[in-house]
C-alpha cells in the first residue's frame, strides 16, 4: 500500500493511501500546505509560466489516489493547463487579477470589455472613498497601477498589451502587489458598505467566534498576506460583477468528481467565468486553452 509523508505540527507521519479522504479538513491543510512550499521553490516568482495539469497530478501520484482521481476529472473535463500563484497568503487576489485581465485580453471585443470594465472600477471610487471611508491617498496609486494596466489592452501607443506582458508584469514584484493592495481595498468596501448582506458569515477563521464586520476587515481582508474565504470571493465577484467558478480539489470526494463552487454575480450569466483551482490554504488557474 502506499504512503506519504506528512509534516503536522512539525512531525513527521505516514499516512495510507486509503487514509486521505478520511483526514480531517484541518490536517487536509496543514498537508497540503507542506506539500505546495515543497513543490515550489523558494525563488519562484509571484505567477509561473503555464503548465501541463499533468505536473499537478505529478505531485499526488505517489501519494493520493483520491487527489489523482479528481485531477482526472478535471482533465475529462478539458482542462489542459494550470498557472500557478506563489502560496503566500494573497494568491486569491493575484490568481484572480491574472485571469480577470486575461479575460479582457481574449474578449471578443476587447474595446468593449475595457471600457466596461474600467467604467465599473470607476464606480467604486466613489464607495472606496466615502461610503467605505478609505482616504484617496489609499487607494488612488493601487488603483491606478490597475486601471492603466487594462488600458494598454487596447493601448494605441505601441505598448500593447499581450498575455505574454500580462505574465511578465506579473512575474515582476511590485505592480501585482498593487493590484492585490486595490483588490484586497474593494473587497473590504464592499462588506462594509454592506454589513447586512455578511455580517452572518462573518467569523474568525481560527477560532470561529463571531466578529463584526470592521474587525473582520481590519484583520482579514485589508492586511496583505492574509488568505481568502467565501465572504472575501461573494464580496469582491459583487464589486468586480464577474462570474467567479472554484474547483475544490481536497481529496474528499468519494466518486472523484471535482466540485465547483461558483460565485456569479456578472450582470450577463453566459459571460465567460473566471476559472481557479483551489488546495486547501491555496488558489492557482486552470484553463482549457492552455498548454
Amino acid at each position: 500500500m502506499v504512503q506519504q509523508t506528512a509534516f503536522l505540527s512539525g512531525y513527521p507521519i505516514l499516512l495510507d493511501d486509503m487514509e486521505m479522504k478520511d483526514l480531517p479538513r484541518a490536517q487536509l491543510y496543514a498537508m497540503n500546505q507542506a506539500s505546495i512550499r515543497s513543490s515550489i521553490p523558494s525563488e519562484q516568482p509571484l505567477m509561473s509560466e503555464p503548465a501541463p495539469i499533468s505536473t499537478l497530478r505529478a505531485e499526488y501520484e505517489n501519494g493520493s489516489s483520491s487527489f489523482v482521481a479528481q485531477i482526472d476529472d478535471l482533465v475529462r473535463q478539458g482542462f489542459t493547463s494550470i498557472i500557478r500563484t506563489r502560496g503566500d497568503g494573497d494568491c486569491f487576489y493575484r490568481s484572480l487579477a491574472f485571469a480577470y485581465i486575461e479575460q479582457l485580453i481574449r474578449a471578443e471585443e476587447p474595446e468593449l470589455a475595457v471600457v466596461t470594465a474600467l467604467s465599473g472600477l470607476e464606480s467604486q471610487k466613489e464607495k472606496l472613498m466615502k461610503d467605505a471611508g478609505f482616504q484617496e491617498i489609499v487607494y488612488d496609486l493601487p488603483y491606478g497601477v490597475f486601471t492603466d494596466l487594462i488600458k494598454r489592452i487596447i493601448s494605441q501607443s505601441g505598448d500593447l498589451l499581450t498575455s505574454a506582458g500580462l505574465l511578465e508584469t506579473f512575474q515582476d514584484s511590485e505592480a501585482p502587489q498593487y493590484i492585490v493592495m486595490y483588490l484586497r481595498l474593494l473587497t473590504s468596501a464592499q462588506i462594509r458598505t454592506a454589513p447586512e448582506e455578511f455580517e452572518e458569515f462573518i467569523m474568525h477563521p481560527d477560532t470561529g467566534m463571531k466578529m463584526t464586520v470592521t474587525e473582520f476587515c481590519e484583520n482579514f481582508v485589508d492586511p496583505m498576506g492574509k488568505e481568502a474565504d467565501h465572504v472575501q470571493i461573494t464580496a469582491l465577484s459583487r464589486a468586480l460583477q464577474v462570474r467567479i467558478h472554484i474547483a475544490y480539489l481536497d481529496g474528499h470526494s468519494p466518486d472523484g468528481k471535482v466540485k465547483f463552487v461558483e460565485f456569479d454575480q456578472a450582470p450577463d450569466s453566459r459571460s465567460e467565468p473566471l476559472l481557479l483551482l483551489y488546495r486547501p490554504g491555496h488558489y492557482d488557474i486552470i484553463d482549457k486553452n492552455g498548454v
